[in-house]
């Protein structure tokens, strides 16, 4: 059998040497000649010590006549040299397998020759501009305050983004009502993003700064991207660049990016620069460290600590830690307060650090730093209205107002500052005051002013002045996305649940729980009544500006998925039935309520703000005439011991026209559709 053919056997195969011929003429191999068929010892030790002197001559020509480039071929392995020590050892390995992170300083030599790389010789591209702005955009789709605006848990866990929190004054006086700016029906969330509460820490008292000369008038402001906070109200841009008026584009074309470096960060721009295209390329962690050795380097380098806080900011983000984005808003402030800091720097610094602010629920901290801003740029109009935003967060109507006054005194057709302004005039009761401020606000189209709850209060004052062009700015509202309908006007919403405005037990689900009320109407009317006398002082009236006249007064049991002890106590039998029932008890969206509506009472159209709930009514006291509930154009009427389920997200107006009180027990439940998961991380409302 022939053998295979493979390279191990291809290697085995031995050279012939040449053949000569012999004293006869015949041809034998070499080998054979010499010796007669083999090598002998003396032979084989003169061949051995030939091919040592060869090698030993080879060597010298090698070192004496430089035939190999030993600087090449060290120069190639630096390539290797992964610590930055100049050569390839152990420590390179441990780099190159991650056992060790890499250096700052090989960090920055790197990026600093990709810039290089990018740069041809022949033709270079011109240098970065001295007033680079870093490009702090973020997908708005993974991180933390994209699906609008998430919180960041300290526990690394992304959680739904809640309305900033407020001191219970604050909340009675601005939640959950039409008057308010948070938590209430034409706030700015179209999609639901919210999450846990943040504790509210006592305002950040601001040291005075020396004024700051103003920017130069052809400096455009920095627009830095913002993440899409919840209520945090920021100017929207506008995108669309066929919205805009070709003199306006035109006249932005014209104006300067802001300045953000000073003589001498100038002289360090390359530096700087590489750190930056760390933190572009999402290398948050290297970048931070990059930034932390500048700051080493350069401890009087604002730009250098702004950096640092971007890159901190984004690291915040990357590890949803909110003790990173504190240690941020440090470093902002300290950017801020550093001698040589350009007015551009300190405007966008400042304006960082307000917005991680109220993102963490620091409204007050926020307010301090947005007060500052002013008191350096009281010319920036902006800046005056993102203020009055802050006053607003929480629950100041009055110095908002101050602010937005100042504003229009100064700028007349400023849209922003007039809705706004016509929203606190509303929240006044001055409906007819506010309407042209808010409709001359969203006419004017600017940047800000499209927002839910303006078309929302704009189309309630219409209607209360008795005006049907309210529908016309409903329409409006929902062809521009705020609302699901002209009817259903709710904007804390979770898409694609089920939308009616009556249901039917057996649509719920909830047919125990219905079950369970209708038998036992008396009982809870029983003790309904009996917490009813005026001096107990258990019921209190609506305080969320719904009526055109009469007297509406509630009785509490349970407020945002939470019991009120006291109350239940008052009424034990009524709160016993309930426990069992987490789809009413646990509603952080509802409540759990006695309401009871005397004689002429009359209760304006109005929508609940969102459509994760439905309502339970249980009649208990209700006259044989005169009391009645519209639920868009469908209107019903209230029986003693039977519940009507509605969906409060649709509009809905209430008459009580009978000659003696209607006494019913309001359950809210959560909207049926709705996941576990989704009951459990949905916030309060």
């Amino acid at each position: 059998m022939a053998p295979r053919k493979n390279f191990r056997n291809q290697a085995k195969k031995e050279v012939k040497p040449a053949a000569v011929v012999n004293k006869n003429g015949v041809k034998v191999e070499a080998s054979v000649a010499a010796s007669g068929g083999g090598f002998s010892g003396t032979k084989i030790f003169t061949w051995f010590m030939v091919l040592a002197l060869l090698g030993v001559w080879s060597s010298v020509a090698v070192v004496w006549f430089d035939l190999v480039d030993y600087d090449n071929v060290i120069g190639k392995l630096s390539a290797y040299d992964a610590d930055g020590d100049g050569d390839f050892d152990v420590e390179d390995a441990k780099v190159l397998l991650g056992l060790k992170e890499r250096p700052v300083s090989v960090l920055l030599r790197e990026a600093k020759e990709e810039y290089a790389v990018k740069e041809p010789a022949a033709v270079p591209l011109p240098p970065i501009s001295d007033d680079f702005i870093p490009d702090d955009s973020r997908d708005e789709a993974t991180h933390p305050y994209g699906d609008e605006n998430n919180a960041i848990d300290t526990k690394g866990e992304l959680v739904e983004k809640a309305q900033p929190q407020q001191t219970v004054e604050e909340s009675k006086q601005y939640n959950n009502q039409p008057g308010s700016y948070n938590n209430q029906p034409g706030s700015p969330e179209t999609k639901e993003t919210e999450a846990e509460s943040v504790p509210e820490p006592e305002a950040d008292v601001e040291p005075e700064v020396e004024s700051v000369p103003e920017p130069e008038a052809d400096v455009e402001p920095e627009v830095e991207s913002v993440p899409e906070l919840e209520a945090e109200f920021v100017p929207e841009l506008k995108e669309n660049a066929e919205d805009q008026p070709k003199d306006k584009l035109k006249e932005k074309a014209k104006k300067k990016k802001p300045k953000l470096l000073n003589k001498f960060e100038k002289t360090i721009k390359t530096e700087i620069d590489a750190a930056e295209k760390l933190r572009k390329k999402g290398k948050v962690e290297e970048a931070v460290r990059a930034f932390e050795t500048l700051v080493l380097q350069y401890p009087q380098s604002p730009r250098c600590r702004y950096g640092k806080a971007l890159a901190e900011d984004g690291l915040a983000e990357k590890m949803l830690s909110n003790d990173m984005l504190q240690k941020a808003i440090g470093t902002y402030k300290e950017a801020s307060e550093l001698p040589n800091a350009t007015p551009d720097l300190i405007k966008a610094t400042l304006k960082k650090r307000a917005e991680r602010q109220q993102f963490l629920g620091r409204m007050r901290g926020a307010l301090a730093t947005l007060e500052k801003l002013v008191q350096i740029f009281p010319e920036d109009m902006a800046l005056k209205n993102d203020l009055g935003v802050a006053h607003l967060l929480i629950g100041d109507n009055n110095s908002a107002k101050r602010v937005y006054e100042e504003v229009l005194a100064t700028a007349p057709s400023d849209g922003f500052a007039k809705v706004h302004y016509g929203f606190i005039l509303k929240s006044e009761n001055k409906i007819a005051e506010s309407i042209p401020f808010l409709r001359d606000g969203l006419e004017s189209g600017d940047p800000g002013t499209d927002d839910g709850r303006f078309y929302f209060h704009l189309g309630d004052a219409l209607q209360r002045m008795g005006d049907d062009s309210a529908y016309k700015w409903y329409e409006r509202g929902h062809q521009r996305g705020h609302f699901a309908s002209v009817w259903q006007r709710s904007l804390y919403n979770v898409d694609g649940l089920k939308a009616q405005p009556w249901w039917t037990p057996k649509d719920t689900g909830y047919m125990d729980l219905v079950k369970t009320l209708e038998r036992n109407w008396r009982i809870i009317r029983d003790e309904a009544q009996s917490v009813m006398d005026r001096t107990t002082g258990l019921f209190v009236p609506e305080e969320e500006n719904l009526r055109e006249k009469g007297e509406w007064g509630q009785f509490t049991l349970w407020q945002q998925g939470k019991k009120a002890g006291e109350s239940c106590r008052s009424v034990p039998k009524t709160c016993g039935l309930l426990e069992r029932y987490p789809e009413a008890t646990g509603c952080k969206r509802g409540q759990i309520k006695f309401s009871v509506m005397q004689p002429g009472t009359h209760v304006w159209p109005h929508t609940g703000p969102t459509n994760c709930r439905l309502r339970m009514h249980l009649g208990l006291v209700i006259p044989k005439t005169g009391c009645k509930i519209r639920c868009t154009n469908d209107t019903r009427a209230w029986e003693e011991g039977k519940v009507l389920i509605f969906d409060d997200s649709f509009e809905h107006e209430v008459w009580q026209d009978a000659d003696s009180y209607r006494l019913i027990f309001i359950v809210d439940v959560w909207h049926p559709e709705l996941t576990q998961y989704q009951r459990q991380t949905l916030s309060p409302i």
